[in-house]
């Protein structure tokens, strides 16, 4: 084929494909055009994700009638003059391309009116081509309609996902800019619905509180607004950069770094090492796999920020790329331990000062056992009556039944004078009669020996000791359980008698109501209730006692982390490896020989024994073998 210059409409489209990849991006291109226009109120009305329509008003100086025209050329902007003005970029907009690839890849309807002139200017195109331009009567400000964005584009039209994928992208969009421009009223209607709507007070607290919800923003703490101090070249550079913004405490935290929101110089932005920085600031205060939640506002002289790196200026560049990371550090952690209470007294258990190991006697359940601080007086009675741990009561919920002590047909209702007392499992549902029977694991017979570090249980098997890790092995046996009672139909659901209102992040909401029908399955009964609240009205009946508003935040998580998985089997499976992780016994329960015997029989009648649902190993085999050798007996 002989080379030839492709035409400009080919050009057109292949450099719209660079700017405008889904409705979000053109989303996000006009809102930036409004807010450099200077307005102070923009709305947004989508229709089916954007695909059918988005419009974009605002209250900006607006366009003068005879620039409506050259807008849409390529390259036409008012923001730059020469080269030089690229080291000091103070707009968000700069190229002039967006509504040139905007309007060849769709259909936009232009209504503008500068604030010094009487009457505005419509002008409607189509995929580049002209077919209305004439004056008409409106407020100042700029109105743009887009209409089928990618109807002539098929091979892209096809790559955009479902209607409420394309909303939760645009959500994002409009909850960013939202909190980098608090003095900016914004409104967004998807298919008619307000989502967001904020008031345009300035205060940022207010605009997180309309984004993340109530709930979360009480666990959120302002910045302290200083100059950074460290880690720049010159005394002029550290007092030039400054960090606010909003940080949660340890008690706030997210299964990813996806709540970690950072602005440069009021643009939004995706900075590996600056998010970095906000989790190093973290340092000992989350657990390991927990990440903040932060909404971090850099300012920077543009001199020193080149915001021209990426196609859709989503990343950033700076001349001291190292300043800005110890100055969002410095600034993170220096709030966060002025304002950490010191930590309480941990808790006591008496007779296990040092978590040691606890031998359990089968024979007798209250026989005492010395402890080991040498003190032959003081006896701990390890099994019956023990110590009740803060947290002990999510084992008392969904705990191991006393299989001994239990007949098959009696279910007894716990006792009120012995508030201690496991609640045993719900009668077992009928298997169904088409249920296949799976064939029995192999795993040996264990012999329970006792708890080490309320985390272990000793075991001693044929083949050597065996180390069960019961948070695990309580999160495979509930895995099973749940995924063999969804499998046959037979999920309880606990009615709620009164509705939990859960209130979840904007750009999140998305995510539920696409898995709604999902959800229900499982087990849950939620309703949606306008924007991104929602009303639960039942549960598994397992999690009756759970705290709902948690437990559903942090199921949304896990289905939006799970973004790249959209089969239904793996959104189920993630769903349900949450419910069983919150829901496991965990690490500092004391737990009888009753209760560690009937986990370890439980365990023995999973399909998968050797592993959580997580993948993790629920025990560890020390053979008889290796344990001569530790002790010499073999050569």
């Amino acid at each position: 084929m002989p080379i030839q210059i492709l035409s400009e409409s080919v050009v057109s489209r292949i450099a719209a494909g660079e700017v405008i990849e889904r409705p979000a991006s053109a989303v996000k291109e006009m809102v930036e055009n409004a807010i450099d226009a200077g307005a102070t109120e923009i709305k947004v009305e989508c229709l089916e994700g954007g695909r059918r329509m988005i419009r974009i008003t605002d209250n900006g100086y607006g366009i003068h009638a005879d620039e409506v025209a050259l807008a849409f050329a390529h390259h036409a902007t008012s923001k730059l003059t020469s080269a030089e003005d690229l080291e000091h970029i103070n707009t968000l907009g700069f190229r002039g391309e967006a509504l040139a690839s905007i309007a060849s890849v769709s259909i936009v309807t232009c209504v503008s009116r500068h604030k010094d002139e009487t009457t505005g200017t419509m002008m409607r195109i189509d995929n580049s081509r002209v077919i209305t331009h004439e004056r008409i009567g409106r407020n100042p400000g700029t109105t743009m309609t887009i209409e089928h964005l990618f109807a002539r584009m098929p091979a892209r039209l096809k790559f955009l996902k479902s209607n409420q994928t394309e909303r939760g992208h645009i959500d994002g969009v409009i909850t960013r800019y939202a909190m980098a421009y608090p003095h900016i009223r914004f409104t967004l209607l998807q298919d008619g619905k307000v989502i967001v709507q904020s008031t345009g007070n300035g205060s940022l607290r207010d605009v997180l509180i309309e984004v993340l919800g109530g709930q979360d923003v009480e666990k959120m703490i302002a910045l302290n607004v200083e100059p950074a101090t460290v880690g720049a070249e010159d005394e002029a550079s550290r007092s030039a950069i400054t960090v606010r913004g909003f940080v949660g405490l340890p008690t706030l935290d997210h299964n990813s770094r996806s709540r970690i929101t950072l602005f440069v110089n009021g643009r939004p932005v995706q900075d590996i090492k600056l998010a970095s920085a906000v989790v190093q600031a973290y340092h000992t205060l989350l657990m390991v796999g927990r990440y903040p939640v932060a909404v971090i506002m850099v300012q920077v002289p543009s001199e020193d920020v080149d915001v021209n790196a990426h196609p859709a200026k989503a990343e950033v560049r700076f001349r001291d790329a190292n300043a800005v990371f110890s100055a969002i550090q410095r600034a993170v952690r220096t709030t966060l331990l002025a304002h950490l209470a010191p930590p309480e007294a941990p808790v006591s258990i008496k007779g296990i000062e040092n978590w040691g190991l606890t031998i359990s006697d089968e024979v007798s359940h209250d026989a005492p056992v010395t402890s080991s601080t040498g003190n032959e007086a003081a006896h701990t009675p390890i099994i019956g009556h023990q110590p009740r741990l803060a947290g002990s009561e999510t084992w008392e919920r969904v705990g191991i039944a006393r299989q001994a002590q239990i007949a098959p047909d009696a279910h007894p209702q716990p006792s009120i004078s012995n508030p201690s007392s496991p609640i045993p499992y719900p009668p077992s549902p009928i298997p169904h009669p088409q249920a296949p029977i799976l064939p029995k694991p192999q795993l040996p017979a264990l012999r329970i020996l006792g708890q080490l570090a309320l985390a272990y249980i000793i075991a001693e098997g044929p083949e050597g000791l065996y180390l069960i890790d019961q948070h695990a092995a309580h999160e495979r046996i509930l895995f099973e359980r749940m995924m063999t009672q969804h499998d046959l139909g037979t999920v309880v659901t606990q009615p709620l008698l009164d509705p939990v209102v859960v209130t979840i992040p904007t750009s999140s909401a998305y995510v539920l109501e696409e898995n709604i029908n999902v959800m229900y399955e499982l087990g849950f009964e939620i309703d949606p209730f306008g924007g991104a609240t929602f009303l639960v009205r039942g549960v598994p009946s397992m999690m009756i006692q759970d705290d709902i508003v948690a437990a559903v935040r942090e199921i949304v998580a896990e289905m939006e982390a799970g973004e790249a998985e959209p089969l239904r089997k793996e959104i189920e499976a993630r769903v349900l490896r949450r419910v069983c992780k919150r829901m496991a016994v965990k690490a500092g329960r004391v737990l009888p020989l009753s209760e560690m015997q009937a986990l370890v029989r439980d365990l023995e009648a999973c399909q998968s024994p050797r592993t959580c649902p997580h993948g993790r190993p629920t025990m560890i085999q020390i053979g008889v073998g290796q344990l001569e050798k530790l002790f010499g007996r073999l050569g």
